[in-house]
């Protein structure tokens, strides 16, 4: 059964208001399917409702084992961003500008404790410091799944100062839901110790990033080392990977409740890349 663990600071948005449910309690009432715990940290009530404040990357050691985690992170801009990509009327520049904007900040907190580092001193204006820059000898690799994963990973090189970017295009069937890899730019091996943060909008069914993973995997890189940067993700793209990919990190902007017949994510926010490119 699929294991994985749901980590964000504020309530989620599909908690029902009354009566008041923990997330926890809200997934395992309505995706039996899930199996999954978290880290409660502390309470506070806002009104009626009761929000279960759970620990942010900084404190993911303490709960990760062999399990997936999926990060939510609860800043206001990131919620701000989301909003924007739902609204249908947001015009095509708008969109792609928000998905950049979302990636950006999903990426900052994907990076958190996770970047290696060199320590020194150098010489400020007033004095001797003792500094801490990015080992810019080990770039992130930024794996985008096209299209719409150019719109999300667009401003990577902006908030990391060390990147490489390897470009994957990967179909969906719209009849079978099941992916095919139609431009693989990935490198035949990565670097030992690699970086590696795979970014695609929209995990629906899962066949697009359970590949894209897979392709990865093949070039030396472990779970632990990939790091899945999304807009939005529904529970059987989440059971896919917390099945297959143990100590695999995953951060959204939001987490949907369901998956339609075709495919999509509902409620969501549509078809990613042509909304992001006008097609």
């Amino acid at each position: 059964m699929a294991c994985h663990s749901i980590i964000y600071t504020r309530p989620h948005p599909y908690l029902p208001r009354d009566p008041p449910l923990s997330a926890a309690s809200y997934y395992r009432h309505n995706l039996p399917t899930l199996n999954f715990h978290y880290k409660k940290v502390c309470n506070f009530y806002t009104g009626r409702r009761k929000s279960v404040v759970c620990s942010m990357a900084a404190e993911n050691k303490v709960m990760s084992g062999d399990r997936m985690l999926v990060f939510v992170p609860p800043h206001p801009l990131i919620k701000h961003w989301v909003s924007v990509l739902r609204n249908e009327q947001t015009p095509c520049p708008v969109f792609k500008n928000a998905m950049a904007e979302l990636g950006r900040l999903l990426m900052y907190e994907a990076s958190r404790d996770w970047l290696p580092t060199i320590a020194g001193e150098i010489q400020s204006p007033m004095g001797v410091a003792s500094v801490e820059f990015v080992d810019p000898r080990e770039p992130v690799a930024i794996v985008p799944i096209l299209r719409a994963g150019l719109a999300l990973a667009e401003h990577a090189s902006s908030i990391l100062p060390a990147t490489k970017m390897y470009h994957l295009g990967v179909s969906r069937n719209e009849d079978t839901l099941q992916p095919t890899v139609y431009l693989n730019k990935l490198p035949d091996k990565f670097p030992e110790g690699s970086r590696v943060f795979v970014v695609d909008p929209m995990l629906a069914t899962g066949g697009t990033i359970v590949a894209a993973i897979d392709l990865v995997k093949e070039r030396g890189v472990d779970n632990s080392q990939i790091k899945v940067i999304c807009a939005v993700a529904a529970p059987p793209a989440l059971t896919k990977l917390s099945e297959k990919f143990p100590r695999l990190h995953v951060y959204a902007g939001i987490l949907d409740p369901t998956v339609n017949e075709k495919g999509f994510i509902i409620p969501g926010l549509g078809d990613a890349g042509d909304r992001s490119f006008g097609t």
